[in-house]
């Protein structure tokens, strides 16, 4: 098993596209809340999302060290696309 992964966007929920009481417009990182070489564990928030009408908060889904940072403040993000990637090993 590779000790590198990838976290990526969620799946957002549905009711995103039939309500629109959380998304409102394009979907942006906020802040990013960890840099490369830093250690993290299971839970710690990596990045939060501005979705124009709430802030998300990313967990991170395992203890380890960031190796690579793909997004920066104020990027436009969608589903499925790479934040970080965290070495496991």
């Amino acid at each position: 098993m590779c000790p590198v992964k990838d976290v990526r966007i969620p799946k957002y929920p549905e009711c995103w596209e039939s309500c629109g009481s959380c998304a409102s417009g394009e979907i942006f990182v906020q802040s990013v809340l960890v840099s490369v070489g830093e250690r993290v564990a299971r839970d710690d928030t990596l990045i939060v999302l501005e979705t124009g009408k709430v802030a998300l908060e990313l967990p991170c889904p395992d203890d380890g060290e960031i190796v690579e940072v793909c997004v920066e403040e104020n990027d436009p993000v969608d589903e499925g696309d790479l934040i970080v990637r965290v070495n496991t090993g």
